[in-house]
């Protein structure tokens, strides 16, 4: 039996589904929500602080998001997407912030440059050259570049120390860069949510079962961890924003959208400093390049945190392979997953990319010390007993059929939604929840869109969103002047200059 009927069921309680309650709410204060989390505590899985990287990513240092072609030009598509979806994300983020349903923004979000280092002539070519490139645009005007080791040890003093120059060394940097607590944030707009009315958010809840009825409602049964008792929830419109749980979820759908897609789990590490007189050094996050065969999550980088106002630094990520798609999940995910209709597309990722296995294998094989030697090229002085191992979220990345209908593997995310546009869900990583804002507005224009062509929605989102339906990349004026307003009201840069 139905216990209630909702206007929209979030499952998940991380960036994703938090995100999209709000701008709802915002839209329609009316929407009677519901959302629901497996676990005892909101945001404590992938979006939790120690559970990813907290770069807001805006490519301003991730050199993943910029390839060289093969004539030596540097392909930018990437990162001028990223960098205007990052932007999107810092509009809303103000206006919660000015409104009063953000708290003060160093709860969630604090300056911290961003930069770029390499090492070897080949490198510093290539980084020359991408810094030539994008700062030739509005989006990274602002970008310093520099081969001077008296300027880099100012940069990152803990990096250039005691440092062998043998090799050309280079670097990037942007000032106003950003380090996010993204569980602070998913944690604060769940309070806003819990304060307004037509909003109910379900702890230690499980989808068990699902179905839809022939006016397309959704009818969701939800276990109760507590109790152990299924309740039911009957609702016009059902989103997916569970991390890697999501896949599974949208196989239990069974909407034919969702066909052939898979997920191939990545787990994470980081090495771990908190002792002050080494944290105080480094006030940066700076990002190398990835090794041969790892995958772009793996870039390394040495990284100031500031969660709950206390500073660390994190070294990583190192790679890892499980078959777990949540970090508090079952090895038994990946296995259970697997269907008649992805099972080929997976195989043929798995011969593709053996060299992708075999590096995750010797990453999950690598010692303490030998985890130290590679954060030594980034920081030379670095000790072993200074750093301590904790464990990252889980990563699920796309499985799913090309145009010729090959399996292959994708790093990015991807919205997937039913054709009665009843049924959204969220699958993949990368760039993750920095671009929350953007992604979760795309579920919006996907699942209502004639709600939102409506007045009133059109008004309300261009106030949450000053920058919507108009382009950041191509209107240097208007991303100066959207720029300028939310680096001061988030306090990332109250020195930046139009």
């Amino acid at each position: 039996m139905t216990s209630k009927s909702v206007d929209v069921l979030l499952v998940g309680a991380g960036a994703m589904s938090t995100t999209l309650g709000v701008l709802l709410k915002q839209l329609d204060p009316s929407l009677n929500i519901v959302m629901v989390e497996r676990l005892d505590h909101v945001a404590i899985e992938s979006t939790d602080a120690m559970n990813n990287a907290g770069t807001g990513h805006a490519a301003y240092c991730e050199l993943n998001y910029t390839s060289q072609n093969e004539d030596g030009s540097i392909n930018t598509d990437k990162a001028f997407a990223i960098n205007a979806a990052f932007e999107t994300s810092l509009q809303f983020w103000s206006y919660l912030v000015e409104q009063g349903f953000l708290p003060e923004p160093h709860y969630f979000i604090n300056n911290v440059p961003h930069q770029s280092f390499v090492m070897g002539e080949e490198n510093v070519r290539f980084l020359r050259k991408r810094y030539e490139t994008l700062s030739a645009t509005p989006q990274f005007a602002e970008m310093e570049y520099s081969e001077d080791t008296n300027v880099l040890s100012q940069w990152m003093p803990l990096i250039m120390h005691n440092r062998s120059l043998k090799e050309p060394v280079a670097a990037t940097r942007v000032r106003y860069g950003s380090d996010v607590n993204f569980g602070a944030l998913a944690r604060s707009m769940v309070s806003y949510l819990e304060q307004q009315s037509g909003f109910e958010l379900l702890l230690s809840h499980s989808v068990e079962e699902m179905s839809q009825y022939s006016d397309g409602d959704w009818r969701v049964g939800l276990k109760n961890g507590r109790t152990g008792k299924t309740e039911y929830i009957r609702t016009k419109f059902l989103f997916f924003g569970a991390g890697g749980g999501a896949l599974p979820l949208l196989q239990m759908s069974g909407i034919p959208e969702g066909d052939g897609y898979g997920g191939f789990p990545v787990s994470g590490q980081w090495l771990v400093c908190k002792k002050p007189e080494i944290v105080e050094q480094h006030m940066a996050k700076v990002y190398g390049q990835a090794p041969i065969g790892a995958p772009p999550m793996s870039v390394p980088h040495l990284d100031s945190r500031i969660i709950d106002g206390k500073r660390a630094l994190l070294f990583g990520p190192f790679a890892g392979f499980t078959t777990k798609f949540l970090k508090q999940g079952s090895v038994m995910d990946m296995p259970l997953s697997m269907r008649l209709n992805n099972l080929k597309p997976i195989m043929q990722v798995g011969a593709k990319n053996m060299d992708l296995t075999r590096y995750l294998i010797s990453e999950v094989m690598q010692s303490h010390s030998d985890r130290v030697d590679a954060l030594r090229r980034y920081f030379p002085d670095a000790k072993d007993e200074d750093w301590e191992l904790s464990y990252a979220g889980q990563r699920v990345q796309i499985i799913k059929k090309n145009e010729k209908g090959q399996g292959k593997l994708e790093f990015g995310t991807e919205v997937i939604s039913s054709a009665d546009r009843r049924l959204a869900a969220l699958l993949g990583a990368s760039p993750g929840a920095s671009t929350a804002t953007p992604t979760m507005i795309n579920v919006i224009e996907r699942c209502f869109p004639e709600r939102l062509a409506t007045p009133e929605w059109q008004a309300k989102i261009k106030e949450m969103v000053p920058s919507y339906g108009q382009s950041l990349t191509k209107d240097g004026a208007l991303l100066r002047s959207i720029r300028k307003r939310t680096l001061s009201t988030l306090k990332l840069d109250n020195d930046y200059q139009i």
